[in-house]
């Protein structure tokens, strides 16, 4: 009988997994009712390279010059040990700006004596002890996490320890914040993003025998003010993201269980023939939705899976209409062509009034 990790390799066709960083955790938790995304997380499949195989390359990521504007606005928050982010963060946690601080650069390779992830937890674990006091920031440390039985090194931009008697994730972004308000979307993927890193800040903690409490929930988030280059902190409370972020992870722990309703013969090979992976995709519940394109690479596979499917409008409207799955049995039970089953009653009874009411509409004509 195969094993899991023998099958989990069988589906990815042999090759090594590809690692998870903090963007594809976070995107993990976007759609955790889809059974395809888990099991192709799950195995470690390269989902860029297989929507290019089945003929619907991913669209999206960040372009060369956004990425350029944000290495920029984060080394000019960076410069001189961190003195303005420091009085940022300690701006919005309400708290003295500290006379002492110290500033660690962990991101520095140039100690190639010590593993970079071992220099990061000596130096996160220094900090915990009770008898130090001092404020102090730690740009770019490694941390890591536990993801589908593998682990994957996690680099947040910033912690800060010991600023309001807590630990905080600090991540800088380079969308701005216009009139005091940002692109709601971006800064929930933010959110998302830094639960991971404070799930992983805490589990490194509570290793070594620290309260998880220590690492505040409470995100400080860094972005220019309108389209310059002057920032400005806000606090991002990221408890139901983290909270979601281990659901999902523990659920990926469980890889078996999915795989018990995947096909024996299911492969994500990315150099079998397409038409067979194409086939074998088909073969594996999704749960397609407008956002899946902001952050899954297959997600254009799915949606053109899904046209016709109510699921394809959005889950809000997959909802509301309960079991109704197609637009037309929508279209149908709304003029009441068809009665449906009783799982349907409510969602047929508000289509048929609906109907009603646009007819009315449009037989009053223009006010």
């Amino acid at each position: 009988m195969r094993s899991t990790e023998q099958r989990l390799a069988e589906i990815r066709g042999g090759v090594a997994p590809r690692r998870h960083n903090a963007r594809t955790i976070a995107a993990l938790t976007g759609n955790p009712g889809c059974t395809r995304r888990a099991v192709l997380d799950g195995a470690g499949v390269d989902k860029t390279v297989l929507a290019q195989r089945v003929g619907f390359p991913a669209r999206f990521g960040q372009s060369r010059f956004a990425i350029t504007r944000g290495n920029a606005f984060e080394a000019q928050l960076k410069a001189d040990g961190g003195t303005v982010l420091l009085g940022l963060v300690a701006d919005r946690l309400g708290v003295p700006v500290p006379e002492r601080a110290t500033w660690t650069d962990l991101g520095d390779d140039a100690d190639r004596r010590t593993d970079r992830h071992e220099r990061s937890a000596d130096s996160l674990l220094a900090a915990a002890r009770p008898q130090t006091d001092a404020a102090a920031l730690f740009d770019h440390p490694l941390l890591g996490l536990v993801v589908a039985g593998q682990r994957v090194h996690l680099e947040p931009d910033l912690v800060a320890a010991r600023l309001a008697g807590r630990w905080h994730v600090v991540e800088i972004k380079s969308f701005p914040v216009v009139d005091g308000q940002a692109d709601p979307g971006k800064v929930a993927a933010a959110a998302i993003q830094s639960a991971v890193y404070v799930l992983a800040l805490r589990d490194l903690l509570t290793a070594a025998g620290h309260d998880a409490e220590l690492v505040s929930t409470d995100v400080v988030l860094v972005c220019p003010r309108d389209f310059g280059n002057q920032p400005v902190a806000s606090l991002v409370d990221v408890r139901k993201q983290l909270l979601v972020l281990r659901r999902q992870l523990d659920r990926m722990d469980r890889i078996d269980t999915v795989l018990a309703g995947v096909p024996v013969d299911f492969t994500a090979d990315p150099e079998a023939d397409p038409a067979v992976v194409t086939a074998a995709l088909r073969r594996v519940d999704a749960r397609y939705a407008p956002e899946c394109l902001a952050s899954c690479e297959l997600a254009y596979f799915c949606r053109d899976e899904t046209r016709g499917q109510t699921g394809a409008l959005g889950r809000p409207v997959r909802e509301a209409l309960g079991g109704v799955a197609t637009v037309g049995e929508v279209l149908a039970l709304a003029a009441g062509e068809q009665t449906g089953g009783p799982e349907q009653a409510e969602a047929a009874a508000l289509l048929r009034s609906a109907a009603r009411l646009r007819a009315d509409a449009l037989a009053a004509g223009p006010a």
